[in-house]
């Protein structure tokens, strides 16, 4: 076996993990991005937890037929990059649309996420759902504000009682 094919079979390897390990999986094109942007786009990337990588697309389509997700292999065609996001399915969808919208070279393509294939459309839907630490703060703001009343009301009863027996 050439080394070459040796060096394929452990990227495609390599992506079918990652693939596999990501809760979400963004395709994006990113033919006209300036150094600068690529950089720019790769810091917010790596401040959001997740993990941007190019692949060769032929490569890319293998990893995905064998893991069963040919939908996305129609969206690999010219220069496609993946962003994978290991904790927080929605993360790599909302750095990537919030980046496409100041950058309009920037495209969405699909995703996968939690094995769910996802259309442009749908990963828009999903770039606005708040992060998972958003959406905890705010649940446990809407458990606080119940609790922080009865122990208004509880307090207030209690003073009544003792100024009524002073």
């Amino acid at each position: 076996m050439s080394n070459n094919r040796q060096m394929k079979e452990a990227k495609v390897q390599e992506i079918k993990e990652k693939l596999e390990k990501a809760e979400g999986v963004i395709l994006a094109k990113y033919q006209g991005l300036t150094v600068e942007e690529d950089t720019e786009l790769r810091k917010k990337l790596r401040e959001a937890g997740v993990e941007y990588k190019v692949y060769k697309n032929t490569l890319t389509s293998i990893a995905a037929k064998e893991l069963g997700f040919e939908g996305i292999v129609e969206h690999l065609n010219g220069p496609i990059s993946i962003a994978f996001g290991y904790e927080d399915p929605t993360a790599p969808a909302r750095v990537l649309n919030d980046f496409s919208k100041a950058h309009k070279k920037l495209e969405l393509r699909a995703g996968i996420v939690q094995g769910e294939i996802y259309d442009e459309e749908k990963i828009k839907q999903l770039a606005s759902i708040p992060s998972k630490e958003v959406l905890l703060a705010k649940l446990l703001g809407s458990f606080k504000a119940p609790l922080s009343n009865l122990a208004y009301l509880l307090n207030a009863v209690k003073e009544k009682k003792e100024s009524e027996q002073a």
